[in-house]
């Protein structure tokens, strides 16, 4: 089976900086990948540069299949109710109004804030506003899902669940990027590439990554 996502060979500098220095990597369906390093390191301009935030100096990034990411800053409409944000984003996404409610409906209760469906954003805890934020990030069920820090200010049983929904994702065949200063054992990666001095490192996925 082919890759979802292809990676060949991405530069970027920023000035003088040299962010990327030929970061190659794949990531095949129904597989769990983490990319972690230190802060500074460039992780979060690799993963806009996949979504297209970002132009590579040079360099080839494949995809196939719908995309979902999640980035680290609150991509949420802070003055509109969580129910609104949810009815924005599926029409953006193209969804039919059944769709929506039930991909609505289920996120809610999956990470428990449905009781918030009728409270305006902004005054959602960051906790919750975390939850919103990845729930419109999977609402119109991307094949690839790429997840900037996603799980800050997660409670551990929100964390917990979280592990559990990656579980469920390769299981249907989804792949998943993410990229982390922190991957513990709990989320079953099937790979941890630590991302150094501009090129991706290869990394044992059993033990925690700090």
């Amino acid at each position: 089976m082919a890759p979802i996502l292809e990676v060949h060979d991405v530069w970027k500098a920023f000035g003088k900086l040299q962010v990327l220095q030929g970061v190659t990597l794949s990531v095949e369906p129904g597989e769990a990948v983490a990319i972690v390093g230190e802060n500074g390191s460039g992780k979060s301009t690799l993963l806009k540069i996949l979504v297209g935030l970002e132009r590579p100096d040079r360099g080839q990034v494949r995809m196939t299949g719908r995309l979902g990411y999640c980035p680290q800053a609150l991509e949420i409409f802070e003055g509109l109710t969580v129910a609104e944000n949810l009815i924005y984003f599926g029409a953006a996404y193209g969804l039919r109004e059944e769709t929506l409610r039930e991909q609505g409906r289920f996120y809610l209760e999956r990470f428990r804030f449905g009781q918030f469906v009728d409270t305006i954003a902004g005054k959602l805890s960051g906790g919750t506003k975390q939850k919103l934020n990845l729930a419109l990030a999977l609402l119109h069920a991307p094949d690839l899902v790429l997840l900037d820090e996603p799980y800050q200010g997660f409670d551990y049983e929100t964390f917990l669940n979280f592990a559990g929904m990656l579980s469920e994702w390769r299981a249907q065949g989804k792949a998943v990027l993410t990229v982390s200063h922190l991957v513990t054992a709990d989320l079953g990666m099937d790979r941890i590439l630590e991302l150094r001095d501009g090129v991706v490192h290869e990394q044992p996925a059993t033990a925690d990554r700090r």
